[in-house]
């Protein structure tokens, strides 16, 4: 049995699947936010509730909004913030007693959908997640591309290409992709009036389906933002495929008109590329995480 944990910001999920992917059981809990004892304690808590009601013990595998330093072992880059800095396999395997692998959100969902989603079988997957923030992860044969600063697959801070008035991202730097390309950025992108307060990315989309001419801008700007910073990825990385993650995913005519965009910004006379939708939704990522214990 595998045991996956999806550690968000807000709440935290646990999954155990059976050796064919099949799903034994589910249930989440309330993060406690800024709290880190806390969030070791609700983990370990979450592990030893599923084993008891299932009967048997399982392998752990976690996803988390950060990284694990290749070099202290301490976690760095976490949206949840009480993580910095913290030993957390360290105190989890004490917890557990027994070996936990941790991995990037991101990477778990690209695992996901490598290992039995919508890129199964696929050699080179990169993952993409559009959401609040901007996230991407890489999986080459089945396996997760951790990389020798355990940053593979950060696209989200790497300037914009072809963008000339560069805002100021919450890392400190400036023009990065997140900065456009996440549900926020899109908002604030949209020249559509609200009584003052920017459209939702729903608003847009039903707008631009509504014929209104503003929200249309607004998503064919964010395309060819989109089209522009993956091509840039796939002119470095050459993937089979690249699968969409988050709320903005859920936007179906990007599948169309996204790879007519990058064929521009391509180093190549022909894309092969495939861009997908995720098959397992909002449970990418835990399943991910389950699967990092793989033969």
């Amino acid at each position: 049995m595998r045991l996956g944990i999806d550690l968000g910001g807000t709440k935290t999920e646990i999954v155990a699947l059976d050796d064919g992917g099949g799903e034994l059981l589910r249930r989440r809990v309330a993060t406690p936010r800024g709290d880190y004892p806390g969030t070791v304690a609700a983990i370990a808590g979450l592990v030893r509730a599923a084993e008891d009601e299932l009967g048997q013990r399982g392998t752990v595998g976690i996803g988390i909004p950060g990284a694990e330093s290749r070099v202290t072992g301490l976690i760095k880059n976490a949206n949840s913030t009480w993580l910095i800095g913290q030993p957390l396999r360290r105190d989890l395997e004490a917890a557990l007693q027994r070996e936990v692998r941790i991995d990037n959100d991101a990477n778990c969902f690209a695992l996901s959908e490598a290992v039995d989603g919508a890129a199964a079988g696929t050699e080179v997957v990169f993952g993409v997640i559009l959401g609040t923030g901007v996230g991407g992860g890489i999986v080459v044969r089945g396996q997760p591309l951790v990389g020798a600063n355990a940053i593979a697959g950060e696209w989200g801070h790497n300037p914009m290409p072809g963008e000339r008035h560069h805002a100021e991202c919450y890392c400190g730097r400036r023009g990065c992709i997140e900065l456009y390309l996440s549900g926020p950025g899109m908002a604030r992108d949209s020249k559509v009036s609200r009584g003052g307060t920017p459209p939702s990315a729903e608003e847009i989309v039903a707008g631009a389906a509504a014929g209104d001419a503003e929200c249309e801008a607004t998503l064919a700007r964010y395309e060819s933002r989109l089209a522009r910073a993956l091509a840039l990825v796939i002119n470095i990385l050459d993937p089979d495929a690249i699968v969409l993650g988050g709320g903005l995913s859920n936007i179906d005519r990007f599948y169309e008109t996204v790879p007519e965009l990058w064929r521009a910004h391509v180093f190549s006379d022909h894309v092969a590329t495939r861009l997908l939708k995720n098959r397992h939704g909002d449970s990418s990522g835990v399943r991910g995480a389950a699967w990092l214990w793989q033969p």
